[in-house]
Parts: structure tokens; sequence; C-alpha cells
């Protein structure tokens, strides 16, 4: 398997695929070690996260160049993604005790009622490519400090960071056999959906996650579906310094090029500050410029895989063909490699792909309301329901407003942001089940019930 440079097509280097029979027998070796890692006392296995989470600091900037080399981010983005990963694995270090230790839940006349929280087995953990270490986090960490064992398939996009993250579990006293990495594309992950494991848990757009849950249903495992979203934000008539909303909108769209499940994907302005609203939103485009990731003077990276590229100018042009005006990009950018100008649409409609589709990219349609109803009406023409925000001087409206929005996360006042303390969890064509906060870390358990009389 080939590792290109998505801001040069240069080659980075090549990996061997993992096949049938090396995934058999990193499960099978997965299964035997997995009971003895969860003999491990809580306190042990946390004190070896602890162990991933110093050398993810150690090792900053060689990880994030090897980010942003294989995915295209700009090189601070990629030094924030891992900073982030690093805050989220301290939420689980101060908290997996709480959740996971034993309960006793009532007394019952002479009966004891406790409750256990067991490891799941082995898991398999097909991850994501736009952020690999963020994203992986999300389950390979209360995984393992639950005691399971994890096979991991980084996506082939990230597959360097996945074997950089492998490394330095191991190197932190996590047994090779309990964390595997898994190389390959889209055959190695068929190969695991066939193979016997105790859960999956999978981060990535609505179709392969729903080819997941349907190949793996007759199983009877659990099954965790972190997927895409066409998120809406909508900028209310009650806006006291337009230009701070509208800048936070753009980075809001715009963050990593818009490849996240959570960017802001399609905008809503009130009419009477929509002019307003534009010409910040395009003042501050305009600041946006695309280059070499590891320049830190650019903001824009690489569009990650390049055939991305032809489905962005497939959603531009469908939208102009339908009467949208093109305000600024709509096309690709530099000489070579996979770069897309920040583009913005406007007189769009729901008749437009831009609309509807999940983009996945730095490209955002702006459409002008007249009223609230409008607004949510709108916000809830989607089949996906990750997030949903609203920005208004009054907290009452904002909260009225998303309370008739079915989505996982709301946000009032600001945008395209994740907390450790929340879970995250997507409706509708967005996901199944939740990563993050308690949730997150009961997700990778099963229950014992004990009633115990004496």
């Amino acid at each position: 398997m080939k590792i290109f440079n998505p801001a040069t097509n240069a080659l980075i280097k090549e990996l061997k695929e993992d096949s049938q029979e090396s995934i058999d027998v990193k499960l099978d070796l997965a299964r035997k070690a997995q009971g003895a890692w969860s003999q491990k006392t809580l306190e042990e296995r946390v004190s070896i996260i602890k162990n991933f989470h110093d050398l993810l600091g150690v090792n900053l900037e060689n990880l994030a160049r090897d980010l942003s080399l294989e995915v295209g981010k700009p090189i601070q983005e990629a030094r924030n993604e891992i900073n982030g990963a690093c805050k989220r694995i301290r939420f689980y270090l101060e908290n997996s005790s709480k959740w996971l230790s034993d309960q006793k839940v009532n007394q019952d006349g002479n009966t004891a009622e406790h409750l256990e929280h067991e490891a799941l087995g082995v898991i398999c953990n097909i991850s994501a490519w736009n952020y690999p270490f963020l994203v992986g986090v999300n389950v390979f960490i209360p995984a393992l400090i639950a005691g399971n064992a994890v096979l991991y398939k980084p996506s082939e996009y990230a597959s360097l960071t996945g074997l950089n993250i492998e490394k330095l579990l191991h190197q932190a006293g996590v047994p090779q056999a309990v964390f595997s990495c898994v190389i390959g594309s889209k055959g190695v992950g068929e190969i695991l959906l066939a193979s016997p494991f105790d859960g999956y848990f999978f981060t990535g757009s609505y179709f392969t996650g729903k080819h997941i849950a349907q190949a793996v249903a007759h199983k009877l495992v659990p099954v965790g579906l972190e997927l895409g979203g066409k998120d809406p934000l909508y900028v209310t008539d009650e806006i006291e310094n337009i230009k701070n909303v509208a800048a936070s909108v753009v980075e809001g769209c715009f963050y990593n090029n818009g490849q996240s499940c959570c960017a802001v994907e399609r905008v809503y302005v009130h009419e009477k500050v929509y002019d307003a609203f534009l010409q910040n939103f395009i003042e501050e485009t305009q600041k946006l410029k695309a280059g070499d990731p590891l320049d830190p003077k650019f903001s824009q990276g690489a569009i990650t895989r390049s055939v991305h590229l032809e489905f962005l100018s497939a959603q531009v042009n469908d939208a102009l063909s339908k009467g949208a005006k093109l305000m600024i990009g709509g096309k690709k950018g530099g000489s070579s490699g996979a770069f897309f100008e920040p583009t913005v649409l406007v007189n769009v409609n729901h008749s437009m792909r831009i609309m509807k589709e999940e983009t996945f990219g730095p490209v955002i349609g702006i459409q002008k309301v007249k009223n609230d109803e409008e607004a949510t009406q709108l916000m809830q023409d989607c089949e996906y329901g990750l997030t949903a925000a609203v920005y208004s001087q009054n907290l009452g409206r904002a909260k009225s407003i998303l309370a008739k929005v079915d989505a996982g996360t709301s946000y009032i006042n600001c945008c395209d942001r994740v907390s450790p303390y929340l879970p995250w969890s997507g409706r509708k064509n967005s996901g199944l089940g939740s990563t993050l906060s308690f949730l997150g870390i009961l997700a990778f358990t099963k229950p014992r019930a004990w009633h115990i009389r004496s």
C-alpha cells in the first residue's frame, strides 16, 4: 500500500497490508492476552495509559509532522489535534475509576445488589483519517482502560499515524498483543467484519457505517458508529457583534478544510442581518490561504483524499446550475497537490446538493431566511442529526429553536467543538451509540448484576 503526500503527490512510504492470515494471528494473540490485561487492576491500566499520554507530549513534533504529511492538514492544526487528544486522555485518566469501579446500588432486606462493569473482550476499531488521534482516543483509550484488547485499523490515509500510535502504546506498557494495528484499505476492513470480535467501533461515513452495522448484525455484539453530519447553523437578528459572529462561523466552516464531522455545512441567516453577516463572512474567508501544510503561513492544507476534489466540484457546479451565486473560490487551487479554494455560495436552496448532502470540504452555502420558523424547518430538513448551532443574544430563543432540531449536540453562540465531559452521539444518519463522557467509558463494558444474600 502506497502512502502519498496529498499536498505534493509525492510518495512517502510503502506499507505491507495485512492479510487474512496475519489478522487471524493478531486476533488469536489478542484473545489470549486480553484475560491477563483485564486482570490487571484498574489503577495499573490507568498508569500505563498515563505513560502513553506523556509520550505523546514528548514526541509531539515528530507525530505532528507525520500527521501533516500524510493527511495534508496544516502543521499547527496537527499539533492542536495531538494536544486535544491529550486533553481527552486526561479526562479518561481522571474519571474512569469513578464509572468502572464496582458499585453497591441497593440493599433489599438481607440482599445486597451490586453492579460490575466487565470488558467486552477483543474489539475492532476501524478509525478515520480526518482526526486520527482525536477519534482514535475516543475508542481505544477507554477500551484499553476497561480491560479490552483492541485490533485497530487506521484509515489507509492515516496509516503512518496509526503505526505511531501503536509504537507509543507498546512503549508505554500496553502488551503488543493487546493493541495491534491492522494496515490496509477496504478489503482488509471486510476481513475484520467477517472476524469474530466482541464489538465493532467505527468512525467515518454514513454509508460505510450502515454497511458495517448490516454486516455484523447477526453477531449480536455491540456496535458503535460515529458518523458524519450536515450540520446547520442559524444566525438570528439578535446579534451584538456581527463581525465576531462571522469570524466564528468561518472557523466552524473551514477549520481542517471543513473535513470534520461537526464542521458547519450550511448556514441560515435572518434577513435583517444577512447583508452585514455576508460582507464580514467574505472578508474573513478571504484571509484564508491554502498552501504547504508544513509552512505556518498557510491556514488551509490539502484535501486528504484527492478523489474528493471531483465531488466538491460537482457540488459547486450543481448549485450554480440551479441559480446559486459564487462569492469566492469554487475551484481547485495550486499548481499541484489536492487543494480546493475556500468556497462561499449564496442564493442557495434545498434543491441543491450543497444544502442536503454531506460536503466534508471547504465549501459552504449561506441561505437567507425570513424568521425563526423558516430557519427551524430548514435545519430539520436533513437526514443527518449530529450538531446544530444558533447565534443569538436571547438564550431562551436559541434553546427554543434548538429543541426542535433533532441533533445529538446543540451549540449556542459557538460551533464545531467537542468536550470529553459531554457525550458525542449522532441521531438519524449521524451515528449509533456514544463516545466521550461517562457513556463513552461504559460503552466498552458489559454489566454484571450481583444479588448477594447473606
